[in-house]
């Protein structure tokens, strides 16, 4: 099968990594549990069912490494970050981490689309802002 690289199906992979994450976040569920219950509803012609796995597996088996770049960005505990939220900055810190070949505001952009497709309010000026910040000291030549 060709590995789908449209911004669209990329999009949808972080939209369903980001619920992953939030479920995990809230339940505390077996990682392999969640993961395949994503897997079993996602179309896989609509949806980069890798990168969704990537960025699912990649956050939470980094998960103290991410925060530990998250923490000079936030001012507060993470658990006290809404978990929708705190959800979406950690999905972006991997991707700002992890994937060069993702340009800084790409990955910004789409974490801020999220904050406003699923956080509250005002959630998109936190969001961008924290990953303002952490970008520039993990990608100072961009």
């Amino acid at each position: 099968m060709e590995h789908n690289f449209k911004p669209a199906a990329r999009r949808k992979a972080r939209e369903y990594a980001m619920q992953a994450i939030y479920q995990w976040q809230m339940t505390g569920n077996a990682l392999n549990e969640i993961e395949a219950q994503y897997m079993a509803t996602m179309n896989s012609k609509k949806v980069d069912t890798v990168y969704f796995q990537e960025l699912f597996h990649g956050v939470l088996t980094d998960l103290d490494e991410i925060d530990e770049v998250l923490s000079p960005a936030v001012d507060r505990e993470m658990e006290d970050i809404d978990p929708v939220e705190r959800a979406i900055i950690r999905l972006s810190a991997f991707e700002l981490k992890n994937r060069i070949d993702i340009p800084r505001r790409v990955v910004i952009n789409e974490g801020i689309e999220l904050a406003k497709t699923f956080g509250a309010t005002d959630g998109h000026k936190f969001i961008n802002g924290v990953l303002d910040k952490i970008s520039k000291a993990l990608r100072p030549h961009e």
